[in-house]
């Protein structure tokens, strides 16, 4: 009995957290059983997991441009003119992708620092400096298209990054070994790292949950990682697309729990004027946001591209209305403040399983964007309900 009050009390002072895990492991049972198990099928998880891979990568940077109260509408159209760009330099100019991909990166990079100048510097609302971004590179994107209308793309290592998977070093029952490898790896760094932090928070005195909790916490995540690999393994393992994903989660994630710069965007997401009182440089947090939110939308344009080996004249068109959905559905919170990395992964998993799951059933597009409408709606006024909550 005392062990389910704990788990109740617990996940009752977490729902913010836990409530995106609990949605998305609905999702999934409920489509696996409409589908008759072909939702949970190696191939369609795989497939899935690409198909999220720009999004996921643009709602990161999307999670921190929100957690300090700000939104970037520019970087749909970023994405698609920057990826563009990648197309041109590999075919018309010859670079090679060892070249291009640093170049495209920083060049990301440098326009989101000059939107971050715009916001922090000259004082324009971010949502209007971001939607003059959307139309100016709108307009660039077809006006570097206009000539030769879809760019193909036939560099093999660079469409590899979207379409290609890491090598395998043998088949076991056909199985990927080297997916399974990577998977056992990751289960360890995970409870390690879950273990470490317990550690120190019981070393300097902080609250933790208690070691029936925390077991079973370790146990179920350890699982979950563990059946996903297993999943992917039966297929051709991980992608480079998922392999890409993962390190950004875990750049963003030690950058945002792990480090000074991480808790000075919290600080000025919860209270800029109290942020700025004690000595925190809002205008620099708010350059480096900016800059990292334009450096992942040229990631994600690079990802698109060589995902469709081509660059068209109509991409990046609405992904940053699904940016900021996934990272709504993962846990942000619009007052600023709040928000995790691992949630916008998670959020943007949620919103293309939908996608998944209604297009394996057949459900017709319009019916798609009313329902994924309704689940953005949903998580903002659980965002809202649960704040008033906590009063």
């Amino acid at each position: 009995m005392g062990f389910y009050k704990e788990t109740k009390a617990l996940v009752k002072a977490n729902i913010r957290d836990y409530g995106m895990y609990i949605a998305l492991i609905v999702i999934l049972l409920t489509f696996t059983i409409m589908t008759n198990g072909l939702f949970m099928s190696s191939r369609n998880i795989s497939n899935l997991l690409d198909s999220a891979g720009y999004i996921a990568v643009l709602a990161v940077g999307m999670t921190l441009v929100i957690v300090i109260r700000h939104i970037d509408l520019s970087v749909g159209f970023l994405a698609g003119f920057l990826g563009a760009i990648t197309a041109i330099f590999l075919t018309q100019m010859g670079l090679s992708v060892w070249i291009t991909i640093p170049l495209i990166l920083i060049l990301g990079a440098i326009i989101g620092l000059f939107n971050g100048v715009l916001v922090a510097k000259i004082g324009i609302p971010s949502f209007v400096a971001t939607l003059a971004g959307m139309l100016i590179f709108r307009g660039a994107l077809l006006q570097v298209t206009e000539k030769t209308g879809t760019i193909i793309v036939r560099d093999e290592q660079f469409n590899a990054i979207g379409n290609g998977f890491i090598p395998s070093i043998m088949q076991i029952n056909g199985l990927h070994l080297l997916t399974l490898l990577v998977g056992f790896v990751g289960v360890l760094l995970y409870i390690y790292n879950e273990i470490a932090n317990r550690r120190n928070k019981l070393t300097y005195g902080f609250d933790v949950m208690s070691k029936g909790i925390f077991s079973v916490k370790l146990v179920l995540i350890s699982a979950i990682i563990a059946y996903i690999t297993w999943i992917l393994a039966g297929y051709n393992g991980f992608s480079w697309t998922v392999v890409i994903i993962i390190i950004v989660v875990i750049v963003y994630h030690f950058l945002t729990t792990k480090t000074v710069l991480g808790r000075h965007i919290y600080a000025v997401g919860s209270n800029p004027e109290a942020a700025h009182l004690s000595g925190i440089n809002v205008q620099k947090i708010t350059y480096i946001v900016f800059g990292s939110m334009g450096m992942l939308a040229a990631l994600s344009g690079i990802l698109f591209t060589s995902r469709l080996q081509s660059a068209t004249t109509t991409a990046g068109t609405l992904f940053e209305l699904d940016a900021i959905a996934a990272a709504y559905v993962g846990g942000v919170s619009s007052a600023g403040g709040v928000g995790k990395v691992t949630g916008a992964i998670i959020g943007a998993i949620v919103m293309a399983s939908l996608s998944s799951g209604m297009n394996l059933l057949g459900v017709g597009i319009s019916y798609q964007y009313m329902i994924r409408g309704g689940v953005l709606a949903g998580a903002v006024i659980f965002d809202v309900m649960t704040r008033k909550q906590r009063g």
